[in-house]
C-alpha cells in the first residue's frame, strides 16, 4: 500500500513538474476548455474592463486582504481653502435654502441662490484653478453635496450635475487646449451652464447601444465648407438641461463615405454644443418626483457641428464610451453617495431627536424597544454610509478610477439611504407624512428613488456590474489568461497559459485551505493589523473573502460564459464583495476616528450585519448553484460547521440607541453633515434646540418622576399643571419651572406640523 502511495506520488510530482508532460496532459486540455467556455465580452464591455483601475477591491476579492494596505490610504481631510469654503461659502447658502418655497411655489431655486452658486463658484469644484475652478478633493466635493442636500436635495443636485459626469470633467481630461480655453473659465465662473445628454428613450442602462448618431459629412459653418458631422438625437432625463448654454452629447459616430479612413463605425464619440446653435432644440421639462431641479429633454436633427468640436478633438472620435466609463466611475462614487449620506446624517440628528421629545403613554418613543428597533438601523446604516462616502472619496483622491468600488458604493449608499428615510419616517410618521415648512423627511424620502434610478439602475448595476466587473478585472489571473486566449500565436498563447495555469491552481489551492482552516477554527489563527475588539473582525473578513475567491474560481469553472447571465448567482456574489468593501470602509473609519470607545456600538452592530449578510449571499448561492455536487463541496469547505454568522442581536441594538439618545461626539460625528446655523425655519434646528432643552432637564424630570410614584404629584395632567404643582410643593424650583416650561414650549413646537387655508 505504501509503495502505491510513493508511486501515485511520484505520478504527480512527474505530471506537474516535468514542463513537456504538464504542457500535453494538463495545459493544453485546460486551455482547450478555457477558449470554449471564455465568456464573450463585447467591445463595450472590454472598453469598461480596460477604463477603470483595481484598487482596495482587488485585496478583497483575492482571498487575503493586506489590511496594513487599506489603513496606509490615509485619513481623508479638508484643505484650509476647502474648510474655508465649507464654513463660510456652504454655510452662507443654507441660509438662502428654503425648501418648501423652492419645490412648491418656485419649480425652482431663486434667482438670488442661482447668483450665488455661479458667483462663489459652486459649479467650479472640479475645475483646474489655472482655469478659475477651485480644484477641490473629491472628499471635500462630497461634503459640499452632502451639506447641501441636508436641507435641499434640489440644490444639492443643481450643484453636483455640474462638477460630475459632464462637459467640465470630460474637458478637463480630455479636452483639447482651445477646448480648455473656451469653455473652461466661463463654466467656472457660471456664464455657462452645462448639462451631459447620454439617456434617451430607448438607450438607458445600456448606454452603449445609444441610437443617437453623427454621420461624418462636408458643409458649411459660419460661411466656410468644412469637414463635420451631421447630428441627429432624442434624449430625455438630462439635469439643467431647461436652463443649460452648453450641451454635452453622446452619440455613435459613422464614416459611411471614408471621409476620415477604412472604418465606417467610430464608435461612441463626445461632442460639445452651446444651445444657440442652429437646430439644437431644448425641449419641455420633466417633473422628476415633484422635485425643483431641472431636468428635462433635448432633440436635434441633422445639426451640422465641425469636427473640431469633439471633445478632445477629431482624434478622439469613437473613444466617448471609455472617457464616460472613467468619468463616470468617480462621479458614480461621489455625487448620489453624498446625497444618502446626507440623508442618513439628516435622518440621525433628527430622528433620535425626534424620539427624546415625542411622547406616548407617558415616556418618550425613544424608550419602546420596537421604536429602537428601527433607530438601530438609523444610526448603524448613517455609519456606514459615511464611513463608506469616506473610504470611497479616498480612492477617487488617490487618482485611481475605482470603477467597481464606485458601483458597489452607488448601489448600496443609495439602498441604505432607502433604509434610513423608510425608517424614519416610521418613526416621525405624522411629522414626516405632513408637508409644510417645518417638514424636513418628505422631500428627501420622496425623491430617493431618483438616487436608485439613475447613473445605472440599482437592479443592473447589482446583477451585472459589481461581480460582472470585478470577477474578471479584481482576479489575479483570469483576464490575464483571457488574454493569452486571444492571442494570435498558438505556441505564444499556450506557454503564456502554461505559466498563469500553475499560478491559478495553486492560488485556487490556498484559498480552499484557507476558507477551511478558517471555518473550522472559526478564524483565530488569522492575522489582524489591530488588537482589541475589532481584530477579530479582520479575521472574519479575511475568511469571507478566501470563501469568495474560492466560488469565483468554482463558478467561472462550471459555468464559464454562462455565468453572466446567471445574474441571481452573479448578484449574490457581488453582495459578498459589496459587503467585504462596506466592512473595509467601516473599520477604517473607526481607526481613522481614533478608536472612540463611544463609537464601538455602532461598529459592533455594522460589523456583526455586514459579516451576516456576507455569509448569508454565500449561503444562498451554494443553494442555488446548478451543479449539485459542487454546491456540496463549497458547502464542507465553506460552512462545515454551519453558517454562525447572525444578524445583531437586540442588546447590541438597545446599547447602540441608547448612546445616542444624548448631546454628544458620537452622535456629532454621524450628524455633522446636518448642520445648525441661524435662522434656520427647516424644523431641523427646531428638532435639536427641543432635543438639548429636555436633555437639560433630564435630571430635574426625575424628580418630577420620583414624586409621582411617591403620591405628592398627580400622575395624568398637563405638563405645565404638573410644573406648577410641583413648584407649589416644593418639588422643585423657580428656576427648574423656568427651565421645564422653556423646554415644553420648544418640544410643542418640535413635534408639531404645519397646517394650511383649504388645498385648491
Amino acid at each position: 500500500m505504501l509503495t502505491i502511495i510513493i508511486l501515485a506520488l511520484i505520478a504527480i510530482i512527474v505530471l506537474f513538474a516535468v514542463k513537456n508532460i504538464r504542457m500535453q496532459f494538463i495545459t493544453r486540455p485546460v486551455f482547450s476548455f478555457f477558449k470554449k467556455v471564455l465568456p464573450p465580452l463585447s467591445d463595450t464591455e472590454r472598453e469598461a474592463m480596460e477604463a477603470g483601475d483595481v484598487w482596495w477591491e482587488g485585496e478583497l476579492f483575492r482571498g487575503n486582504p493586506n489590511w496594513n494596505t487599506l489603513h496606509s490610504y490615509g485619513k481623508p481631510t479638508l484643505s484650509a481653502e476647502e474648510k474655508d469654503f465649507i464654513d463660510n461659502q456652504v454655510m452662507t447658502a443654507l441660509t438662502m435654502i428654503d425648501d418648501f418655497d423652492i419645490v412648491h411655489n418656485r419649480k425652482d431655486l431663486p434667482p438670488e441662490l442661482w447668483e450665488y452658486f455661479k458667483k462663489e463658484g459652486f459649479f467650479a469644484l472640479i475645475i483646474p484653478k489655472k482655469f478659475g475652478g477651485k480644484a477641490f478633493s473629491a472628499y471635500a466635493n462630497s461634503t459640499i453635496v452632502s451639506k447641501l442636500a441636508s436641507r435641499s436635495v434640489s440644490a444639492a443636485v443643481t450643484v453636483m450635475v455640474p462638477n460630475s459626469l459632464g462637459p467640465g470633467e470630460l474637458l478637463t481630461h480630455y479636452g483639447t487646449s482651445e477646448q480648455k480655453e473656451r469653455w473652461l473659465p466661463a463654466l467656472a465662473k457660471g456664464d455657462e451652464i452645462p448639462c451631459f445628454a447620454l439617456t434617451g428613450p430607448e438607450a438607458g442602462s445600456d448606454a452603449g447601444a445609444i441610437p443617437d448618431v453623427g454621420i461624418v459629412c462636408r458643409d458649411t459653418f459660419n460661411g466656410e465648407e468644412m469637414l463635420g458631422l451631421k447630428l441627429t438625437w432624442d434624449k430625455r432625463y438630462i439635469t439643467l438641461a431647461p436652463v443649460a448654454t452648453v450641451l454635452g452629447l453622446a452619440f455613435q459616430m459613422r464614416d459611411p463615405e471614408g471621409l476620415l479612413g477604412d472604418k465606417k463605425n467610430l464608435g461612441i464619440t463626445c461632442a460639445l454644443i452651446p444651445t444657440d446653435h442652429p437646430g439644437v432644440v431644448i425641449g419641455r421639462r420633466h417633473n422628476p418626483l415633484g422635485m425643483a431641479f431641472m431636468n428635462g429633454t433635448t432633440q436635434g436633427k441633422e445639426v451640422f457641428i465641425p469636427l473640431d468640436w469633439i471633445i478632445g478633438g477629431p482624434e478622439f472620435a469613437g473613444k466617448g464610451w471609455r472617457m464616460l466609463v472613467e468619468c463616470l466611475s468617480a462621479g458614480r462614487g461621489i455625487s448620489l453617495p453624498a446625497l444618502a449620506t446626507a440623508s442618513g446624517h439628516m435622518a440621525t440628528k433628527t430622528t433620535t431627536a425626534y424620539s427624546y421629545v415625542r411622547h406616548q403613554f407617558g415616556m418618550a418613543i425613544g424608550q419602546f424597544e420596537g421604536v429602537q428597533e428601527a433607530l438601530a438601523r438609523i444610526i448603524a446604516n448613517t455609519y456606514q454610509l459615511e464611513a463608506a462616502r469616506r473610504l470611497t472619496t479616498t480612492g477617487i483622491d488617490l487618482k485611481v478610477k475605482p470603477s467597481v468600488v464606485t458601483a458597489i458604493a452607488k448601489y448600496h449608499m443609495t439602498e441604505l439611504g432607502r433604509s434610513v428615510m423608510n425608517d424614519a419616517m416610521d418613526i416621525q410618521s405624522g411629522k414626516g407624512i405632513q408637508l409644510g415648512p417645518k417638514n424636513y423627511l418628505g422631500h428627501p424620502y420622496m425623491s430617493n428613488p431618483i438616487s436608485i434610478t439613475v447613473e445605472g439602475a440599482n437592479i443592473l448595476t447589482r446583477s451585472l456590474m459589481i461581480f460582472g466587473q470585478g470577477a474578471t478585472r479584481c482576479h489575479p489571473y483570469v483576464l490575464a489568461e483571457m488574454e493569452a486566449a486571444a492571442m494570435e500565436n498558438q505556441h505564444e498563447a499556450l506557454e503564456r497559459f502554461d505559466a498563469l495555469l500553475m499560478g491559478h491552481m495553486g492560488y485556487a489551492t490556498r484559498n480552499a485551505f484557507n476558507a477551511l482552516f478558517s471555518a473550522l477554527s472559526g478564524s483565530r489563527f488569522g492575522s489582524a493589523p489591530v488588537s482589541g475588539e475589532t481584530k477579530q473582525y479582520y479575521k472574519d473578513m479575511s475568511r469571507i473573502s478566501s470563501a469568495l475567491a474560492l466560488m469565483t474560481d468554482l463558478s467561472m469553472l462550471i459555468m464559464g460564459g454562462d455565468l453572466k447571465r446567471k445574474e441571481m448567482l452573479s448578484a449574490r456574489m457581488g453582495d459578498v464583495l459589496s459587503q467585504l468593501y462596506l466592512g473595509s470602509a467601516t473599520l477604517k473609519l473607526f481607526e481613522d476616528n481614533g478608536r472612540q470607545q463611544d463609537d464601538l456600538p455602532a461598529v459592533r452592530y455594522v460589523m456583526a450585519n455586514r459579516l451576516h449578510l456576507a455569509a448569508k449571499a454565500l449561503e444562498d448561492t451554494i443553494r442555488n448553484f446548478p451543479s449539485r455536487p459542487v454546491a456540496w463541496l463549497l458547502r464542507g469547505l465553506i460552512f462545515p460547521l454551519g453558517n454562525h454568522f447572525n444578524a445583531p442581536s437586540d442588546k447590541m441594538a438597545t446599547d447602540l440607541v441608547g448612546g445616542m439618545l444624548k448631546p454628544g461626539p458620537a452622535r456629532d460625528r454621524i450628524t455633522f453633515l446636518c448642520p445648525e446655523f441661524e435662522g434656520d425655519k427647516g424644523g431641523i434646528a427646531e428638532v435639536e434646540q427641543a432635543f438639548v432643552a429636555q436633555y437639560a432637564c433630564k435630571d430635574i424630570y426625575k424628580k418630577l418622576k420620583k414624586a409621582q410614584r411617591a403620591g405628592e404629584l398627580p400622575a395624568k395632567v398637563p405638563n405645565l399643571v404638573l410644573f406648577a404643582k410641583a413648584l407649589e410643593t416644593g418639588v422643585i424650583t423657580a428656576d427648574e419651572e423656568q427651565k421645564l416650561q422653556h423646554a415644553d414650549k420648544l418640544r410643542l413646537a418640535a413635534i408639531n406640523v404645519n397646517d394650511f387655508e383649504a388645498l385648491q
